[in-house]
């Protein structure tokens, strides 16, 4: 194509690939794709773990970072993190020569947290984490740049993480970068979230379970069996051994053997269908049981440590647990009872809390969160001057000695041996409180004193790490738009 034959709109893009030092041929500028790229040379989202299973739970507050690399200078629109979590599900099925696609989607929550944003921008349907202290610019320079970010799982009761053969449930965090006239880029990772248990289903979890049948033999066997199970609750953790109490009346004429079976059920759900899918975890065998004898057989079963828990909180997926017990009778059909059970999580500490029990629910240590402060971080005594107020001279629960015996104990001398003013724990200044480093006279502010535990379950938002293009944001509030 000759120059002369050129639109006024070809001339002015080759007018443009040389002004950025590019080539037209043809159609489309050479080395116009490479330039885009070569701005944007990294965008990566990445958090960091609270624990060595790298798991969070309600309540937790994640911390983060965007990094982001720029090649040259360049005008940002916007530049955001979103925190997410939902559910989907998928599967297909043919009938004929017709295949249909089954897909629903439940969401649980969406936030966002924006770095740089447009003043246009009408996007306001979430909670965000507002920095006051400091302001991004959209003009972003070459180099390496952090933005710190902090998010709270919400307290509610939410699934766990989840993925089966036609669904899963994800909580992920997503950068997004968007330029004025390029496409918006994007860069995502997932997070894995174990949920606490519904505290409103205690009394439901701790209910004993008892069930019967009874069978008249035909065909290759004669006579009767008659089976009662028991179970003293319904809800277990991970790794809990199942105790199952049975009393097997065997009046046929065959000897028989009691079984047991753990299986695990997935149901998924769209379009007011339904996709099941079970897999057995678990089978075990009792002793057998001789003709015309009556026994009661107990059993433990434990529950595999790496179970997954049970998933009962989500409308299109579901994840149930069954104990199933029957008797195996050679030439007949083997009668069975089927309990649901429920596992929970086992014990997992969480982003600076310490394991907690459940005193009413009895189901051992952080079944249903934390409900009560952390003992394990007092506020030390303020320079130590007198003993502590709570080991008054002398002890309450060490009244005076009666009247035959008039000379005190030769184990509680005054003051006591074990308690000297001040402790040897606890010198002044405090070994884990030293003083100020050189260069930084005074201590911060939000430093003057360790905090009280709280009496909420979740800590308080760790503070954000510096960087050298940024100072670090360490004001935070939640605010609603």
């Amino acid at each position: 194509m000759r120059e002369d034959d050129e639109s006024a709109t070809q001339r002015a893009l080759r007018a443009t690939c040389r002004g950025i030092g590019t080539e037209w041929k043809g159609a489309r500028p050479v080395g116009l794709q490479q330039t885009m790229e070569s701005t944007v040379k990294k965008l990566e989202v990445t958090y960091n773990p609270i624990n060595e299973r790298n798991t969070f739970t309600n309540g937790d507050f994640m911390t983060g970072q965007v990094t982001l690399e720029m090649g040259k200078d360049c005008q940002i629109e916007s530049l955001f993190v979103k925190f997410k979590a939902k559910a989907d599900v998928t599967w297909s099925e043919t009938y004929g020569k017709t295949t249909v696609v089954y897909h629903s989607k439940e969401k649980f929550f969406t936030m966002k947290q924006y770095f740089i944003q447009s003043k246009d921008s009408k996007d306001g349907e979430y909670v965000q984490l507002v920095n006051r202290s400091s302001e991004y610019s959209s003009v972003v320079a070459p180099g390496v740049h952090v933005y710190p970010f902090t998010f709270q799982f919400p307290a509610q009761n939410v699934p766990s993480s989840f993925k089966g053969p036609h669904g899963k449930i994800v909580y992920s965090l997503e950068a997004c970068l968007s330029r004025s006239m390029r496409p918006d880029k994007k860069e995502s990772t997932t997070v894995n979230f174990l949920s606490k248990a519904d505290l409103s289903d205690i009394s439901a979890l701790q209910t004993p379970q008892r069930m019967s049948m009874d069978k008249k033999m035909k065909v290759f066997t004669s006579g009767s069996l008659a089976m009662e199970v028991n179970l003293e609750k319904s809800g277990f953790l991970q790794g809990e051994g199942i105790k199952v109490v049975s009393f097997i009346k065997n009046g046929s004429s065959r000897e028989i053997k009691p079984k047991y079976c753990i299986y695990r059920k997935q149901s998924f759900f769209a379009k007011g269908r339904r996709k099941v899918h079970t897999k057995e975890l678990i089978k075990e065998e009792g002793s057998p049981i001789p003709q015309k004898v009556s026994q009661t057989v107990t059993q433990v079963i434990a529950i595999p440590h790496d179970a997954e828990p049970s998933i009962l909180n989500c409308n299109i997926i579901k994840a149930e647990y069954r104990l199933k017990v029957y008797l195996d009778i050679k030439f007949a059909s083997d009668p069975a009872i089927k309990f649901d059970i429920v596992i929970l999580r086992g014990s997992q500490g969480s982003a600076g809390l310490p394991p907690s029990y459940s005193a009413a629910a009895g189901l051992g240590p952080e079944a249903f969160g934390n409900s009560a402060p952390a003992p394990w971080n007092p506020a030390p005594p303020s320079g130590n001057p007198a003993p502590p107020a709570w080991n008054p001279a002398p002890p309450a629960w060490n009244p005076a000695p009666p009247s035959g015996n008039p000379a005190p104990p030769a184990w509680n001398p005054a003051p006591p041996a074990w308690n000297p003013a001040p402790p040897a724990w606890n010198p002044a200044p405090p070994a884990w409180n030293p003083a100020p480093t050189p260069g930084n006279p005074a201590p911060p502010p939000g430093n003057q004193a360790p905090l009280q535990p709280s009496s909420v379950s979740s800590p308080l938002p760790p503070s954000y790490g510096t960087h050298q293009l940024y100072p670090s944001p360490n004001d935070f509030s939640q605010k609603k738009f």
